[in-house]
């Protein structure tokens, strides 16, 4: 199969009973995660869920969805045994799939909906379900792990209904300068990415430019917080506001760190209250209403109570660390960032120190923050490298103190003068979002600025991008990997000048609003912008 994006009829291998289903249902959304290695017996089918949303669907309706979805995967993998079905767009619904780890996959089904313009790229809802498991992973390892520690799937169950719901419930207080994230659940409404969002990238870091004296501070806080753990390896990341300054780590890693913290630790995500930011309203992603997200209110579906099979906590016995709960982080009297979520030490009662999992070596790292100001420095150590615990993370944290509070206090001063705000990264003229595929970096126009364009040429523009996601997919089916050269200017119907062009693991989207009729005006527009902002790297010549 050339192609592993499917648009069909809701006729078409019986998506018509399936969408009957889906669409009885309120909520327009369904939301799963199950194991093909699971289930396989007959009467034992229920075993394969580990997750489903809403969670008081009956279980009937569950088993539509699901039976749908494995024989949609069978039925692909005729075509393309090597590469996954990633969408199926059909009528009345979408139908977004994500292989999280062999045999276990992450299926979403939106309802469409013109009431709510729901229109969305089916890549931004894969990047929905990709951004869940890596955090997931990042705090309680794989999910092939847990079902092999405890083969009935009750711990499984536990952690993945716990972290999915205030996931879901979590984004509440994010930065403008955070392009990869939404309000998920505002109310009894579930919000997703659509249209308006096509000038975000989720999946990557914003990051903060700096001046040649600033980069020589941050360099050498970087060292001297090295320093301070003595011969343990350790790694760092620094942030300014919610925008990324420094990391050690490596892209997926800081991608997934970067994410959290945004989220959870800094200034902005420990305030009280929602974002401050004026452009932050409604309107800004489509809707799908989510009545029963929980069966009973603050508790786990009644349905499952007493479950072992698809509960999601069965077993009251599962102690499940929820580190996506909101207001669980304070900041104390010596800068260091605490909480409790991770339980507390038995001798001291002192809250124990929460860790993380590295991507890239699957170690397991202690996780510090200290915040001064608007800086917010996290360091990871190794867990197999304190031989005392909490107690060794505690001389490390007081060397930081005696060693770094002058170099915090330095770097937060210099940021802090080149700051010009929110509008820093503003071209006049444009609205443009860059990405760079090979750091995971985006930068954008500030989403007050992209609230000024209008409908025709934000749907103009996430028309243009799901084309270039189907030309990239293609891409890499049949090219073994190599990378897709792209360059497409369109007129929307609004006479604004819609562009995207690709090249060398980057891209650069574009809305000229104000542009001249012509196209050489259109495309000297983009030369000038990529030669001043991009060293030139989509310049044609």
């Amino acid at each position: 199969m050339p192609n592993k994006k499917l648009r069909c009829a809701e006729e078409i291998m019986g998506l018509s009973s399936a969408s009957t289903t889906a669409s009885a249902t309120p909520e327009g959304l369904q939301l799963c995660i199950f194991d093909l290695r699971r289930g396989q017996n007959e009467g034992q089918e229920l075993d394969k869920i580990l997750f489903f949303f809403p969670a008081d669907l009956p279980f009937s309706a569950q088993f539509s969805v699901i039976g749908l979805s494995e024989g949609l995967i069978t039925f692909t993998r005729i075509f393309s045994p090597e590469t996954a079905c990633e969408a199926i767009e059909a009528e009345r619904h979408s139908h977004v799939f994500y292989e999280a780890e062999p045999d276990i996959w992450m299926v979403m089904v939106v309802e469409k909906s013109k009431e709510f313009e729901a229109i969305w790229r089916s890549d931004a809802l894969r990047k929905v379900l990709k951004e869940v498991h890596y955090l997931f992973v990042m705090f309680h390892g794989s999910i092939r792990a847990l079902l092999d520690k405890d083969p009935g799937g009750g711990l499984t169950r536990s952690h993945l209904y716990y972290f999915i719901m205030d996931y879901l419930g979590a984004f509440q207080k994010r930065s403008p300068f955070d392009g990869c994230c939404w309000d998920f659940l505002v109310g009894k409404k579930l919000l997703l990415p659509s249209f308006r969002d096509c000038l975000k990238e989720r999946g990557t870091v914003q990051m903060l430019t700096v001046g040649r004296e600033a980069a020589i501070e941050v360099q050498s806080l970087v060292r001297v917080l090295e320093s301070c753990a003595g011969n343990i390896p350790c790694h760092s990341l620094i942030l300014f506001q919610d925008l990324l300054v420094s990391t050690t780590l490596s892209p997926d890693d800081t991608v997934n760190l970067f994410a959290y913290a945004v989220l959870r630790l800094t200034p902005r995500a420990l305030s009280s209250g929602v974002s401050s930011w004026s452009y932050l309203r409604k309107g800004a992603t489509s809707h799908v209403s989510s009545s029963s997200i929980f069966a009973r209110p603050g508790g786990v579906p009644e349905q499952f109570q007493g479950s072992d099979v698809n509960s999601p906590a069965g077993d009251n016995n599962y102690r499940v660390i929820r580190p996506l709960q909101q207001d669980k982080w304070s900041k104390g009297k010596d800068g260091f960032l605490v909480t409790d979520i991770w339980g507390a030490e038995a001798s001291n009662l002192i809250s124990a120190t929460p860790t993380v999992l590295l991507h890239r070596t699957e170690e397991r790292m202690y996780l510090c923050a200290h915040q001064h100001k608007s800086l917010t420095l996290i360091f990871l150590i190794p867990v197999s490298s304190v031989l005392i615990g909490d107690q060794g993370v505690s001389a490390v944290k007081q060397q930081v103190l005696e060693n770094v509070s002058l170099k915090l206090l330095r770097v937060e001063e210099k940021l802090s003068k080149g700051w010009v705000g929110e509008n820093a990264y503003h071209v006049s003229g444009y609205r443009y979002l860059l990405v760079d595929g090979d750091r995971n970096v985006s930068r954008a126009s500030p989403a007050g600025k992209v609230t000024t364009l209008t409908k025709d040429s934000l749907l103009a523009l996430s028309k243009l991008r799901e084309e270039v996601d189907l030309e990239k997919s293609r891409a890499q089916s049949d090219n073994a990997g190599q990378e897709k050269e792209l360059e497409v200017s369109i007129r929307a119907k609004n006479n604004a000048w819609v562009i995207a062009r690709v090249t060398r693991g980057k891209e650069l989207y574009m809305v000229l609003e104000k542009a001249n009729e012509t196209l050489l005006y259109a495309s000297d527009a983009v030369e000038k912008f990529s030669n001043r902002y991009c060293n030139g790297a989509f310049s044609l010549n």
